[in-house]
């Protein structure tokens, strides 16, 4: 099983979504840190990644070569993170047929109907829950 988590700018979110799912997730999982800097990819590698790569190129082809994809709704929308999402990424995530468990952050003016507005770490836990829930746990 290969997961990708995909953040920007400092990459805090992905480290904490990395830390939680190598805690919750067996070890042969592979947790694939993509950041579209240095720091982001960084951060996620300390947090347990397997593995990581940087920048646009990097996370357009990991997007159809992994079976899960994790990280905020932005990963979807051109220019978001500040412009670190081009619309290459968000083309490549988008039309990626790996599943796609994003949360609902709106920073780049997405707003999600429907969704209970949660702090952030609460929606990391369940974020977490669902993935394991979804066949890939093995605790």
């Amino acid at each position: 099983m290969k997961i990708a988590v995909i953040d920007g700018q400092g990459g805090g979110i992905g480290k904490h979504i990395m830390e939680k799912l190598r805690a919750r997730l067996p070890e042969e999982t592979e947790l694939i840190a993509l950041g579209t800097n240095s720091l982001a990819t960084a951060q996620m590698m300390k947090a347990g990644a397997s593995e990581g790569a940087t920048g646009e190129s990097a996370i357009c082809y990991m997007a159809d070569r992994v079976d899960l994809i994790t990280g905020t709704v932005s990963i979807l929308s051109a220019n978001a993170m500040l412009g670190e999402i081009s619309p290459a990424i968000a083309a490549a995530v988008g039309g990626s047929r790996a599943k796609k468990y994003l949360l609902p952050l709106n920073k780049s003016g997405i707003s999600v109907i429907g969704v209970v507005k949660e702090p952030l770490p609460h929606l990391i836990d369940q974020l977490v829950d669902i993935i394991g829930k979804e066949g890939f746990d093995h605790v």
